[in-house]
């Protein structure tokens, strides 16, 4: 009984007392079911049983800097709490061109269809990308945001699950973002994180010095067309 209940449970994790009964009555396994439950639960299978979680299988994505503006758009999340202990969530998408930061999302939750948001407002204003990079996370794989990139031609190229560093550029961006603002504030409002983090993204594209670009910001090194000083604003207003 008990080698009969393992090989149930290896096999299906997440059926519970009565699918495993049910299978050994199938395979005609007449035991009782008080007699099977005794031994069930002194196995301790009466438990939560965690499972692992499944993950697509990805390919492998190069990391190259692309020579141009709107080939590649890196997303990532981030997390952080305020001074009283809400959480919010921040949503970063850089373009990989020239590393510019073109939108920090900050809200106490960020759906698929924000995201969606997000990139449409980035689209109207900047021009659609060839590619996204991103990793698996639930929001980035939804469907919504699978037929948003269908619309729009634009290529998800998904990184390997736990390869964080196949998305190293807003890694990278998100290392400094973290130090030079969510690590250095106490934030006691979303709306005031909103302000910051806005005015930093400013200073990071048009004045912060960026080692990787000859210790030129982002909107030196290659600028945007369609960008002003007013301009990078324009999301937050």
């Amino acid at each position: 009984m008990i080698t009969a209940l393992r090989e149930l449970v290896e096999k299906s994790p997440r059926a519970g007392f009565w699918k495993c009964f049910d299978r050994l009555r199938a395979k005609r396994r007449l035991w009782n079911h008080k007699r099977v439950y005794r031994v069930y639960c002194a196995l301790r299978l009466n438990l939560p049983r965690r499972t692992r979680r499944r993950v697509p299988t990805r390919l492998r994505q190069p990391l190259l800097a692309p020579n141009a503006l709107n080939q590649v758009w890196a997303l990532d999340f981030m997390a952080d709490a305020l001074y009283g202990g809400r959480k919010f969530r921040v949503l970063n998408v850089i373009d990989e061109g020239n590393r510019e930061a073109l939108a920090i999302e900050i809200a106490t939750s960020i759906p698929s269809r924000r995201v969606v948001r997000v990139l449409d407002e980035l689209v109207a204003l900047n021009g659609a990308p060839k590619a996204l990079r991103m990793d698996n996370g639930p929001e980035l794989i939804a469907e919504v945001l699978v037929e948003w990139c269908r619309e729009h031609e634009v290529d998800p190229r998904y990184i390997q699950p736990g390869k964080p560093d196949q998305n190293a550029f807003v890694e990278r961006f998100n290392r400094s973002y973290r130090d030079g603002v969510l690590d250095a504030y106490v934030f006691g409002s979303i709306e005031e994180v909103r302000r910051i983090s806005e005015e930093w993204r400013e200073d990071y594209n048009w004045e912060r010095p960026h080692d990787s670009l000859g210790r030129v910001p982002p909107l030196t090194f290659l600028p945007r067309p369609t960008a002003s000083r007013e301009s990078t604003l324009q999301l937050s207003t």
